[in-house]
């Protein structure tokens, strides 16, 4: 576990970009302003110890019109002036529910910022691409990234929320105890002890019981710290492992897989549930300490003021006053020890945010690679010593020049795993590893790969991605979609649903060319794009393509000889002796 200096910079360092952001002076206001309010509550706090004394002396004295005034009014004494409790107990509520609001409204504000900021980092420059192409090859070099759903959705959220708590309530319990350790030393008066004179005895006796409180409480919630850490990583695996049987329900009922499934949702429930217990074991632990610590606070003082109560050096509602000092001196000094799980959660979701913001820093580091994207000095692609390897270092292609002429279709063939789909991902520009040069022309171009994309939303939306649906004139879309054999879906075109399961594999590979056919691109890449349609559907959309889209040039990726003859130039890919890829 690291140092407690490195942990709390990697907080502040999580915490400050908001503050310093655009959104700088309404988000330091709210902050002042919820400090101001917390103030307040202290304030409110040092009158009522006064009170207390007040109404405990009237009680003791049997003084009907002070008990009345400190109940309804006001009183004069030689204390000063003392509120009655009916006004500052509506005070303390209004100042709770604001302190409350506006502590609220920060937090939804700088969510929604940092959550955008996050979101941006890992979207921005495909980094969600990179990291999942590293956890796919098992890559360690940099941190985990597990569940980058959860750290983004749920990991924010806890962030704010804890560092807001812990923060006020730290800032909170110094002041309560600058404010109450003065009035406590008053009250305190001499203790000697062997002849030893030693002032504000009761001071000292609460810092020294607050030691022992929060050492005990380190000691024994410590391991939390890692447990709550685990906690969230395996709680997000069960979900995640949840949402993939929901996603893939027909082909687990296809190759009847529920024993393989059940006993895969059994494995990551149980390393759920022994993390949980060991939680509960820790949890008991640390709640023995606490609560003993908590219920001993509360006679404590008491005991401690109560002889000199006896022997008439105080009234009772100096008693009284000292005792309730006493506890806000004790508890503001004992922080830490009822903070302690809190803290562990707190420092559990700060590790997590900050692995995932180094992951993403670490793979913007490392697409600095050899391959080179340049601009075509003619309208034709140039590849040019083209080297490919996967992240582990494994190559897959070596030293391959290639050149693609616009307006000649092109076909690749080869055996599964040589590498045909990373060529397309390397002329796409989010392959980072390997070298040489790609040299691409000016105009749009679209990949298609094997299994299409299908965002959530409306059908109509599904079939304009990336486009937004405003771009696309209904008619245009209805004509499109009727072209590429789905004129069954219209009806459903503005309808939300699960598309990706609802469609099939050949009804999303027909809803992939219209896209194409919507979108119009110069160069077009297909990646098996029509490998899930019977062989007369797939000719009949490749000539589709080529129909209504005569001037874009059409690469593809394919294993069936019958699109051989739809393409001008035929290209294969080896495998030589040294097991590297050869392209011919």
């Amino acid at each position: 576990m690291r140092a407690l200096g490195p942990f709390l910079l990697d907080a502040f360092k999580l915490a400050r970009p908001y503050f310093n952001s655009e959104e700088r002076w309404p988000a330091r206001g709210l902050l002042a302003l919820i400090i101001g309010l917390r103030l307040l509550i202290v304030g409110i706090n040092v009158e009522l110890s006064f009170w207390n004394r007040a109404f405990y002396n009237a009680l003791q004295d049997k003084d009907w019109d002070s008990f009345v005034n400190l109940l309804l009014f006001y009183k004069w004494n030689d204390q000063g002036f003392i509120p009655g409790f009916c006004g500052l107990a509506a005070c303390f509520v209004l100042i709770a529910i604001y302190r409350t609001w506006f502590t609220q409204l920060l937090t939804i504000k700088w969510r929604r910022w940092m959550t955008g900021r996050l979101q941006t980092a890992w979207l921005s420059d495909r980094a969600y691409w990179h990291l999942s192409l590293r956890a796919s090859a098992g890559v360690t070099d940099v941190n985990p990234t597990d569940n980058p759903d959860q750290r983004i959705a749920e990991d924010v959220k806890g962030f704010i929320e804890s560092t807001l708590s812990l923060t006020l309530g730290l800032i909170s319990a110094v002041v309560t105890l600058a404010s109450f350790v003065t009035i406590l030393w008053g009250l305190s008066g001499m203790l000697e002890i062997m002849g030893i004179q030693i002032p504000g005895y009761m001071v000292w006796i609460a810092l020294l019981y607050s030691i022992i409180g929060t050492w005990l409480a380190h000691l024994v919630g410590k391991p939390l710290v890692g447990l709550r850490f685990r906690e969230q990583k395996v709680e997000a695996d069960f979900r995640f492992a949840l949402a993939r049987l929901r996603e893939n329900v027909e082909g687990i009922a296809l190759y009847r897989g529920e024993a393989q499934e059940t006993a895969g949702l059994r494995t990551r429930f149980t390393a759920l549930i022994d993390n949980w217990y060991q939680i509960m074991r820790k949890t008991k632990q640390l709640t023995s300490v606490t609560a003993v610590y908590d219920q001993t606070a509360v006679i404590f003082p008491l005991v401690i003021a109560a002889p000199r109560y006896f022997s008439g050096q105080i009234a009772l509602g100096a008693m009284m006053q000292t005792a309730s000092s006493f506890r806000q001196v004790e508890d503001s000094l004992s922080f830490f020890v009822h903070a302690y799980q809190d803290l562990a959660n707190w420092r559990a979701t700060v590790d997590r945010l900050t692995s995932f913001q180094s992951a993403i820093d670490a793979v913007s580091r490392d697409r600095a690679s050899n391959l080179l994207a340049t601009q075509s000095p003619d309208p034709a692609w140039h590849v040019s010593n083209l080297t490919l390897a996967l992240p582990d270092g494994r190559k897959l292609l070596h030293d391959a020049d290639l050149t693609l002429q616009p307006g000649q279709s092109v076909l690749i063939a080869g055996r599964s795993g040589l590498g045909k789909s990373t060529i397309f991902r390397a002329l796409a520009g989010i392959w980072p590893y390997g070298d040489g040069t790609i040299a691409a022309p000016p105009g749009t171009r679209m990949f298609l790969p094997q299994r299409p994309y299908l965002p959530l939303g409306t059908l109509r939306a599904a079939a304009t991605y990336p486009e937004l649906p405003t771009t696309i004139q209904d008619e245009t879309l209805r004509t499109t979609l009727t072209e590429v054999g789905l004129a069954h879906l219209l009806p459903r075109l503005d309808v939300e649903d699960s598309w990706s399961q609802r469609l099939s594999g050949g009804e999303q590979q027909r809803l992939a060319i219209a896209r194409a056919l919507l979108a119009k691109p110069a160069w077009l890449f297909l990646d098996e794009a029509t490998s899930s349609l019977d062989p007369e559907a797939e000719i009949q959309l490749y000539a589709l393509l080529k129909s209504r889209l005569p001037t874009t040039t059409i690469v593809s990726i394919a294993h069936r000889q019958a699109l051989a003859p739809l393409h001008d130039r035929h290209l294969t890919l080896t495998r030589d002796e040294a097991g590297v890829g050869v392209l011919g």
